[in-house]
């Protein structure tokens, strides 16, 4: 009975498409998807986002306030838009603090080695940004992703990126700090990003 249902679930993975990034704009383009649609593309499925409450979206605010000042054109501090993975991943992390360009990656999404930060604000969200998106950051090389984790109140950091997942993770308390490895001389109190 397992090996039937093992191949039936195998059958059915192999019967749903999955769409590259190409595939997914032409649905935005064609007017099948529109821009208030609250999706991303993830490894090739279009997943509908969770909606945000209110201290998520008070923490992306105070994230982009803080961020900004501290970062002054060195960096770009890009909000809850597209970053092209792979042919078939499009999230739409809550920050994406990027490599400087003065066209502010006008032509093109932002790529694996523009991002040098990727903060992602947690609560209803939690696991799938734990366990899906963190996953699939780490293989795509993404050097370093903060997970703002608003249940526990605390920040997870995630680095050294493997096919596997992260080798390193770190859990902060509100009390403690943290430095971004692009950054080292930025120092952000972990209960700042929580809002404590």
């Amino acid at each position: 009975m397992r090996a039937e249902q093992t191949k039936l679930k195998s059958d059915m993975e192999s019967s749903i498409h999955r769409f590259t990034v190409d595939e997914y704009h032409r649905l935005s383009e064609t007017g099948i998807l529109h821009e208030d649609d609250n999706v991303e593309l993830i490894e090739g499925r279009i997943i509908n986002m969770v909606p945000i409450g209110s201290r998520h979206a008070s923490c992306v605010k105070r994230l982009v306030a803080l961020l900004v000042g501290k970062l002054q054109k060195r960096a770009i501090v890009s909000v809850q838009d597209p970053v092209d993975l792979n042919e078939k991943s499009e999230p739409e992390p809550d920050i994406a603090i990027l490599k400087w360009r003065d066209d502010f990656y006008k032509d093109k999404h932002p790529s694996p080695q523009d991002i040098l930060l990727i903060i992602e604000v947690a609560d209803a969200s939690l696991e799938y940004d734990k366990f899906t998106k963190t996953q699939l950051y780490a293989k795509s090389g993404i050097q370093e992703v903060w997970l703002i984790n608003l249940l526990e109140n605390t920040i997870e950091i995630y680095r050294s990126p493997s096919i596997n997942g992260y080798k390193i993770i770190t859990r902060l308390s509100p009390a403690e700090t943290a430095s971004p490895l692009s950054f080292p001389d930025i120092v952000i109190k972990a209960g700042e990003l929580l809002g404590m």
